[in-house]
Parts: C-alpha cells; structure tokens; sequence
C-alpha cells in the first residue's frame, strides 16, 4: 500500500502527519506501507520542517529530523492508493492529480469529524499542539481502517 499526505508547503502539517502516521504504521506491524508527505508549492523543498513543528513533534517522543520538504507529485501520482488532503485547497489543488489513488480529506478518517488541518504556519505554539493532537487522533484510524483493508482483517 502507498500512502501520501499533502499540505501547501510541506513544511508544518503533512510532515508531522507523516511522522506520526508512520510511528503509528511500525507499531501496529505495517511497516510494508509505502508512506511520503509533499506540499503543492515547491518553496520549500529540500528544507526541514518548521523548528515549531519539529518542536512540538519532539516534545512529544517522536523524530522529526529525517524530514526534507519535496514537492507532488513524488513518483508517479497514479500508483498511490490513498492521497489524504489537509485541506479544501489541497485537495482542490490535488484534484485531476492523482487519479488511481483515493483522493480524500486526511481528517474524513476523524473521530471528531472531518474538515480540514488548519495551517498553524503563522502563529504560536498552541496551533502546532492543535494539528498534533488532530493528527495523532487521525492516524490511529488510519491504521485501523489500513487494518480492516488488508485480507484476512
């Protein structure tokens, strides 16, 4: 399976997405999955993701220095199986893009409810802890609805 997440500049929301989401992918087995984040915007690319962002994955027990920002499509845009927006513009940016994934709102798969990933680029700490713990609630059903996929679920 192949999974990508995409914010605008793959610096703050989709690299923490991606970070915790493989961190809940290898605790519950699925180290098989093929997992990326990219942005839509290529300003970026090649830098870390935001020092806050980094901060507030660290803060919480995970590692956020393996991240370099790139831009979508990374490979081929057809091969991935589940392409996850964290917004209404990312997905609308996103949309005709990738035509054999599954094109879909990353926070559809939201307990609280779908909507999008606010862009916590431009203000303080707390947004930073808003999108962590939205992530962190978003990707344990990620991994559960990859769990019920898989044959013999």
């Amino acid at each position: 399976m192949k999974i990508a997440v995409v914010c605008l500049g793959n610096i703050c929301r989709s690299p923490m997405a991606e970070v915790v989401l493989r961190d809940r992918l290898d605790g519950a087995g699925f180290d098989d999955v093929e997992l990326v984040s990219a942005g839509t915007g290529g300003w970026h690319a090649g830098e870390k993701m935001d020092r806050r962002a980094a901060a507030t994955l660290l803060e919480a027990g995970y590692d956020p220095e393996r991240h370099r920002a790139r831009q979508w499509p990374v490979g081929d845009p057809e091969t991935y199986d589940l392409v996850l927006a964290m917004d209404a513009d990312n997905l609308a940016d996103l949309a005709g893009q990738a035509p054999g994934s599954g094109l879909r709102m990353f926070r559809d798969f939201d307990p609280e409810g779908p909507g999008d990933v606010p862009d916590p680029y431009y203000g303080g700490v707390e947004g930073f802890r808003e999108v962590l713990a939205m992530v962190e609630r978003t990707s344990d059903a990620i991994v559960a609805s990859v769990a019920s996929a898989r044959p013999g679920s």
